[in-house]
C-alpha cells in the first residue's frame, strides 16, 4: 500500500492543514492500495493564492516556453506509462492493455498536443481599426473525474499551462494516484513555483472551495451532472468562466439501409462502443436504436458478442476486455439499475442483476447485461447508469428514431451506422449532441469535445480546447 501524506503547494510538497485521510481501493479485489490527505478548504485558499502571485510571471513567459514546460511533462509521463497504466487499472479497472493506450498514452498526447498549439496559435489578429488579442483567462480550478482520470487531468491542465493560466487540481478522491504521479513528473521538471498545484480531497469541501474562491477565475469540471449544477451555482458569485462535460445517455442508431453483414458489424461495435471501460464512459453508446424487423436479429448478435468476449475478467489477464467496476457503490448502483429495468418490463437478452461468475467476489465486477423491448420512457432508457448496460430499442421509421435518439436530458455523443456515408451523415446532423461517429468512426482525441443541453457546456482537446482557457480583449487603434 502505497501512503502520500503530503500536498503540492507553490512548488513544495507540504502538510496539509488536516489530519483527515482518504483510502484508494484497488477495484480488482477491494483492498487499500493507498492513502491520501483529504485537503480542506483552507489548503485550497492557499493553493489558489499561490496560483495568483504566479500567474503574471507564467503568463508573461513565451508560448515557446511554456511549449518546452509541457513538452517535458510529456516526456515524464512517457516515461512512466506502464506504472500510470499499471494505477489506473487497479483505480478504475480498465483492462491494462487498453489502459496503456488510453489511460495512459491520452494524457501524453494532450501535454504534446497542447504545447503545440500553444507555441504556434495566433495571439493576436487586426480586424478593422481594432487589435484583437488573446490572452490568458487567470487562475483555473479544475475539478477531475474517476473513470477517465489522468485522461481528463491533463485536458485541462495541459492546455490551461499552454495558453498562460496557472492552475489548482482537486483529483478525484476514488481515483487520485495517477495524479500524483503527474505532480511528481512536474515537480521533477522544474515548472516554476506555484503554477500548478494539488490539494486532493472530496467535492464537497475542496470542490465547493474551488468553485466559490474569489482569486479562481474559471472552473473546468468534468464529472455527474448535479455535482456540475452545484460547481455552476457555487462560481455565480463570482461570476467566473465555467467550463461542463458532464453526463450521457448517448443513442446509437443502425439504419435500415445496413446489409446483413454491415448489420451484425454495427451491433458488435456498438456493444463494444457501449462497455469500453466496462461502460464507465460519459460517451458510451448505451442505447442501441434498430428497426423492428431486425431486433431479434440483434438481439441475437448481442448475446453472442457479450458472452464470448465481453465476460469480467481480472484487468491484467490476457485477453481481458471487461474489468471491475470502480468502486462497491458503483457496483451497487449499476445492479439496482438493472433491477429497475426488469421491474419496468424490459427484457433482458443476456446478463442481469447477480454477481458474475469465475472473478474475484471482493472485487468490484458486475454481470454484463443487454435489454430488449426497452421504450425510451423507462428509467434505463433516460438515466445514465455508468456500467455495462445497454438497451435495444426498435424503431418503425428514420424520422422516429431521430426523435428517440433526442429524446433526452443529455446531448454528449452519439452514432449513426448507415449502408451509406452520405446518408448517415444527413441523419447524424440531426441529432442535438456534441459529437457523433458515423459508420464507427473513431474517437479523435484533438477535434472538439464536449455536449448539448444537460452534458455541459464549454469544449476540451485541441484548438477549441486550448481556445476555452483565453480571454478577448479589443485594443481600438487610431
Amino acid at each position: 500500500m502505497q501512503e502520500y501524506d503530503k500536498i503540492y503547494i507553490d512548488g513544495a510538497w507540504v502538510s496539509s492543514t488536516g489530519t483527515d485521510t482518504i483510502e484508494v481501493f484497488d477495484s480488482t479485489d477491494g483492498s487499500v492500495m493507498a492513502t491520501i490527505p483529504s485537503g480542506t478548504a483552507e489548503d485550497l485558499d492557499k493553493a489558489a493564492n499561490a496560483a495568483r502571485v504566479a500567474f503574471d510571471g507564467w503568463a508573461a513567459k513565451s508560448p515557446e516556453e511554456r511549449a518546452k514546460y509541457c513538452s517535458r511533462i510529456g516526456e515524464g509521463l512517457g516515461a512512466r506509462m506502464d506504472e500510470i497504466a499499471t494505477v489506473v487499472s487497479r483505480e478504475a479497472g480498465m483492462a491494462k492493455w487498453l489502459s496503456t493506450i488510453v489511460q495512459a498514452g491520452l494524457p501524453i498526447n494532450s501535454f504534446n498536443t497542447a504545447a503545440e498549439i500553444g507555441e504556434n496559435y495566433e495571439y493576436e489578429t487586426m480586424v478593422g481599426n481594432s487589435l484583437v488579442v488573446k490572452e490568458p483567462v487567470g487562475v483555473v480550478g479544475c475539478i477531475t473525474p474517476w473513470n477517465y482520470p489522468l485522461h481528463q487531468i491533463a485536458a485541462k491542465v495541459a492546455y490551461a499551462m499552454a495558453a498562460g493560466c496557472t492552475v489548482v487540481l482537486k483529483p478525484s478522491e476514488i481515483a487520485p494516484v495517477d495524479a500524483y504521479i503527474l505532480t511528481e513528473v512536474i515537480d521533477e521538471v522544474g515548472l516554476p513555483a506555484g503554477v500548478f498545484n494539488l490539494v486532493p480531497g472530496v467535492g464537497a469541501v475542496v470542490g465547493e472551495a474551488i468553485s466559490a474562491h474569489p482569486e479562481i477565475d474559471m472552473v473546468s469540471f468534468t464529472g455527474s451532472t448535479r455535482a456540475g449544477k452545484a460547481v455552476a451555482a457555487a462560481a455565480a458569485g463570482s461570476v467566473k468562466r465555467v467550463a461542463l462535460e458532464l453526463g450521457g445517455k448517448s443513442a446509437n442508431i443502425l439504419l435500415g439501409d445496413l446489409d446483413d453483414d454491415g448489420f451484425a458489424a454495427a451491433v458488435t461495435d456498438g456493444i463494444g462502443k457501449c462497455y469500453i471501460n466496462q461502460g464507465q464512459t460519459c460517451t458510451a453508446l448505451t442505447r442501441m436504436l434498430v428497426p423492428r424487423d431486425r431486433l431479434a436479429k440483434a438481439e441475437e448478435v448481442a448475446a453472442v458478442v457479450v458472452e464470448s468476449m465481453y465476460q469480467p475478467k481480472d484487468p491484467f489477464e490476457e485477453g481481458a476486455m471487461l474489468g471491475p467496476l470502480s468502486s462497491q457503490a458503483q457496483v451497487d448502483r449499476v445492479r439496482s439499475y438493472v433491477q429497475k429495468g426488469i421491474d419496468e418490463g424490459a427484457r433482458i437478452v443476456t446478463g442481469g442483476p447477480q454477481a458474475p461468475e469465475g472473478v474475484n467476489p471482493d472485487g468490484y465486477f458486475v454481470t454484463p447485461t443487454v435489454f430488449s423491448d426497452v421504450t425510451n420512457d423507462m428509467t434505463i432508457a433516460q438515466e445514465e447508469i455508468f456500467g455495462p448496460v445497454l438497451s435495444i430499442i426498435a424503431y418503425d421509421t428514420e424520422d422516429e428514431a431521430v426523435a428517440i435518439a433526442n429524446d433526452s436530458d443529455y446531448g454528449l455523443s452519439g452514432g449513426v451506422q448507415s449502408g451509406d456515408l452520405e446518408h448517415g451523415k444527413a441523419v447524424a446532423r440531426r441529432i442535438r449532441t456534441g459529437q457523433i461517429e458515423v459508420n464507427q468512426g473513431s474517437f479523435n482525441a484533438n477535434a472538439p469535445f464536449g455536449g448539448y443541453k444537460q452534458s455541459g457546456y464549454g469544449r476540451e482537446y485541441g484548438t477549441h480546447g486550448f481556445e476555452e482557457f483565453l480571454e478577448t480583449k479589443s485594443m481600438q487603434l487610431p
